[in-house]
């Protein structure tokens, strides 16, 4: 493993642990906990599993969530860290295998990636004049970012500019951006290939591909959902938020794409399925002390709260099997006596003394 190690590497948004090492071919530089939307091969653990015909099909890594598929020549044999140069248009790019076989067709019919498609050639594993045009390339990124933006403002144009990906030959780059309308940067485009001598690829993405490109951690603590794994974004909207009883602040139920938090909708069919089972919110509980408003319920406490309608600081917890024989007996004419009868109470915890209190310093002696 020979690669120089460094903390600020422009590499981490491509999947490797530090600057790929020309003279080594840059192998040792690949390492899955630096990748978004990595993907394994669980194969591995079972390689009589693998038996059998061999898929000339690849995964290829670029920057940040760009992945593609590519095709193989027999001959070439590849595995998982191999840095390759691939077709491109035009001349060709560098990238980092990150899957081979079987789970490669897995991913495939996944992504609705049929084999009968048009699929880019992979041409070679990377060589040293590779590598050192394609390192060349990625140091050139974070300067053009800077300096795009610039002239973006200069220009007084509506949109932001989110990242700038080299292709691996320094011939050509992709310009990442998102904007509410659209944008005419036909004169933006003209002052880039003058400037950075390169061929211009504008392309525009949402907000949720920005959060994915970019990367982050979410307010549970765990990296973004769209950065591990998730790559179907789903809408999510405010009714799902309700059906789980959930406090609209857009403060919490907003993600760093601004947008509502993907995560949302994991339980909400869980929740839909448990609510069939509780009554319509609209449904008055009658007793001789009173009528009683639906207030909130607790789905997997399998609790409703109810409080009097001429007294709304008196709430009560009522389970969900009592509240449906309250139901059943209104439904006859019938009424309880009051409905504090049937409400949850708990269970009184007996206080103790401890002998010596946790301020008193003697605890600390033998």
């Amino acid at each position: 493993m020979t690669y120089i190690s460094s903390k600020t590497t422009p590499f981490l948004y491509r999947g490797c642990s530090g600057t790929p090492d020309a003279s080594a071919k840059g192998e040792g530089c690949f390492s899955h906990g630096a990748c978004k939307l990595d993907v394994q091969d669980e194969i591995l653990q079972f390689p009589e599993a693998d038996a059998g015909e061999e898929t000339p099909y690849v995964e290829i890594r670029f920057k940040n969530s760009r992945k593609d598929f590519y095709i193989k020549t027999e001959e070439l044999i590849l595995k998982a860290g191999d840095i390759v140069a691939v077709e491109a248009s035009p001349g060709h790019d560098i990238g980092i295998v990150t899957l081979t076989g079987k789970p490669v067709e897995r991913q495939m019919a996944k992504k609705n990636i049929s084999p009968s498609e048009e699929i880019r050639k992979v041409y070679r594993k990377a060589r040293v004049n590779d590598i050192e045009k394609w390192s060349y390339a990625v140091s050139r990124e974070e300067d053009t970012l800077f300096r795009t933006r610039t002239i973006i403002y200069d220009l007084g144009l509506e949109m932001k500019l989110n990242d700038v990906e080299f292709q691996g030959d320094g011939t050509k780059a992709i310009f990442y951006y998102t904007a509410e309308d659209r944008v005419d940067f036909r004169q933006l485009i003209k002052i880039l290939a003058e400037q950075f001598r390169i061929r211009i690829e504008m392309k525009q993405i949402g907000v949720r591909q920005e959060a994915a490109r970019m990367g982050g951690i979410g307010s549970c603590g765990r990296e973004l959902c769209c950065v591990t794994w998730l790559t179907r974004f789903r809408s999510v909207t405010t009714s799902t938020a309700r059906t789980q009883q959930l406090s609209l602040n857009p403060q919490k139920l907003a993600g760093q794409c601004s947008k509502l938090k993907c995560c949302l909708n994991y339980e909400y069919e869980v929740y839909q399925d448990a609510l069939k089972e509780f009554p319509n919110t609209d449904i008055v509980l009658k007793s001789k002390h009173g009528n009683a408003e639906y207030m909130k319920a607790d789905v997997f406490k399998r609790l409703v709260w109810y409080s009097y309608v001429n007294d709304n600081s008196s709430i009560m917890a009522i389970p969900l099997n009592e509240v449906n024989k309250i139901i059943s007996m209104n439904s006859k004419g019938k009424m309880p006596e009051k409905l504090e009868d049937f409400a949850f109470k708990k269970e009184q915890k007996t206080d103790f003394e401890v002998g010596i209190s946790e301020e008193d310093l003697r605890r600390f002696d033998d």
